[in-house]
């Protein structure tokens, strides 16, 4: 069994309320997890209205199949207008 995992921290340059925030991160979440079928979550920052960290997981037989996915869902993220991604790191367990 093969654990793939990514930790990233956002900015979400456009907001100004924790309910704009809550409202970006939740509907980015949801269509990650349907579209990836991974565990993901706002994992840190959830009162820093500008700021959010996200912890995902993926489970596979296979190493390149858990690296594609997580390298998939860095690119979603980073191709969201409304989402800067300052930084990331991966670990493959």
């Amino acid at each position: 069994m093969i654990i793939g995992a990514v930790e990233i921290d956002l900015n979400i340059p456009g907001v100004n309320s924790l309910k704009e925030k809550r409202k970006i991160i939740k509907s980015l979440l949801a269509r990650m997890q349907n579209k990836y079928n991974i565990s993901i979550a706002e994992v840190d920052l959830n009162d820093k209205y500008r700021s959010a960290r996200i912890g995902a997981a993926v489970v596979s037989n296979d190493k390149k199949q858990a690296d594609r996915v997580i390298a998939e869902v860095v690119r979603m993220i980073e191709s969201n207008p409304e989402i800067v991604v300052l930084d990331y790191q991966v670990e493959i367990l």
